[in-house]
Parts: C-alpha cells; sequence; structure tokens
C-alpha cells in the first residue's frame, strides 16, 4: 500500500478505498495501486463498468472489506481500546444495546450506550482536528506562495513524510521532515540507488527511512518466499536477515507463522 496516498485520501476516498488522481485522469485503488483510467469502459461478467464503479468494484472482490482494514489498524490511528474496538464492530453489524449486552455479557444496557456515546464524541473531536489541520496546511500553503513572490524562501524542514499505514507504532521516530528524508538518502544511497554504508545507522529516524526506500523493491498483493526476499536485501547490504528483521519489526513486511512466505504488510 502506498502510504502517500492513503493518508492524502479524503474520508469518503479512505470509505470507498479508492483515491481520483487528477494528473492521471485515474481512479486508484489504495491497496494495490490497480489503476483504472477515466473514459475506459472495463468489462465485468456480463457488465461494462465505467473507471470509478470499476475501481470500486475492484476493492470489493479483491481486498478485505474496508471497515474491517480501518478497525484493525489498531489503537494507534483508531484511537480505540481492545474493548471500543469489539463494540465497534458489533455496531456495525447492526445489533441493539440490549443485545450487545447480552453477547459481551455487560450488566447493564447503559453500558453499552455510554460506550456508543463515547466513540461518537471521539468521532466529534476528530472531525474538529480535521477542521483544524487542513486550516494549518491550508494557511502554510498561503504563506509559501507569498514568500515566493517576494523571494523570500521558506524552508522545507515543517513538511512531514506520511508513512505506511501498517507501521506497528507511530511515536517521535517517525516525525521525519522531507528535508530529512532528502538528506538521509543523498548520504546513504549512490546515484543508482544502491546502499553505500557498511554499517545500518543506529538513529532510528535514519533506520526507518532507508527502510522506506528498500521498500520499493516489494509490491503489494506479491508473496515473496524468504529466499527472494534474501535476495532483494543482500543487494543493499550484506547483513540482509537483520535488515528483514526490522522490516518485520517496523510493520513494512509480514509473514506466515512457518516464516517462510513474505509480503507488504
Amino acid at each position: 500500500m502506498d502510504g502517500t496516498l492513503f493518508w492524502n485520501a479524503t474520508t469518503e476516498e479512505m470509505k470507498r478505498g479508492v483515491v481520483f488522481n487528477k494528473q492521471g485522469n485515474k481512479y486508484i485503488c489504495i491497496f494495490c495501486n490497480g489503476a483504472f483510467e477515466q473514459g475506459v469502459v472495463y468489462p465485468n461478467g456480463d457488465l461494462l463498468l465505467d473507471a470509478q464503479k470499476a475501481a470500486e468494484t475492484h476493492v470489493k472482490t479483491k481486498h478485505q472489506e474496508i471497515f474491517d482494514f480501518l478497525l484493525g489498524m489498531g489503537r494507534i490511528y483508531t484511537g480505540l481500546s481492545s474493548g471500543q474496538t469489539e463494540l465497534a464492530r458489533l455496531f456495525y453489524e447492526g445489533h441493539s444495546d440490549k443485545e450487545i449486552a447480552s453477547m459481551t455479557g455487560t450488566n447493564s444496557v447503559s453500558t453499552i450506550r455510554n460506550q456508543r456515546f463515547a466513540i461518537r464524541e471521539k468521532y466529534k473531536q476528530a472531525k474538529v482536528l480535521i477542521a483544524l489541520v487542513e486550516l494549518m496546511e491550508t494557511q502554510r500553503d498561503c504563506l509559501k506562495q507569498e514568500r515566493k513572490a517576494t523571494t523570500a524562501a521558506i524552508s522545507d524542514d515543517t513538511k512531514l513524510v506520511d508513512f505506511h499505514p501498517a507501521a506497528t507504532s507511530i511515536d517521535e521516530r517517525f516525525a521525519i521532515t522531507q528535508k530529512e528524508k532528502d538528506e538521509v538518502l543523498s548520504r546513504y544511497f549512490d546515484a543508482n540507488g544502491k546502499l553505500i554504508i557498511k554499517n545500518f545507522p543506529a538513529k532510528e529516524k535514519k533506520k526507518i527511512i532507508i527502510m522506506q526506500k528498500l521498500m520499493d523493491n516489494f509490491h503489494t498483493n506479491n508473496q515473496y518466499p524468504e529466499k527472494e526476499v534474501n535476495e532483494i536485501l543482500k543487494q543493499y547490504y550484506d547483513d540482509f536477515v537483520s535488515v528483514r528483521r526490522c522490516l518485520i519489526q517496523y510493520g513494512f513486511l509480514d509473514r506466515d507463522k512457518e516464516g517462510k512466505t513474505y509480503w507488504v504488510k
């Protein structure tokens, strides 16, 4: 999954699993980057679908349900506790508060109702925060244009980089600006995109930037035998086992219980 594509999506686009790229005039699946060009007709059984409908049908038939994916992102993104996550699923399935109280062994219907209220309040807070951040970004863009017009440069050290939605934790290690990322990439990779270091950096931010770059070699929906993963990573760094372990640890890659097959998380 393309983290930038996902995080730049509107809430409506997230709910559909599809974003519209104006430059390419295409509808793109946020899970696998599958593209559907506007103006092209796509066959689907006995039906002919326009690009938007084809993209949305693709998401429904080829990927997990959007609700399951978003809920599965966990507390660091949803803000829901494990108990609230369970209740959210039951609310989504249409159960009444009385039914949920019985299903969860809760003594009081009012307890369930209070949790429904708490989740609703989180939703209100999220809407306010969205408005605040969008105003901040809009104001920053306006100031940037004004400073360009007056030849006064604006530093790029405030633009933060987006990371994959499957990150196992979100903390200060991921507070990386575009300027920091560019500096690390230019320092640690040569013109051919190969790592030019003998020791993997200990600093977390540098390590994360490098791992994100290495993920350019892996594609969503592909499954990779461990041997193939090793061969890919070996091109960049001798201790490919440590790098592979880091990619799992930080949520870039996932693997089966036997450790034989890997995929983009």
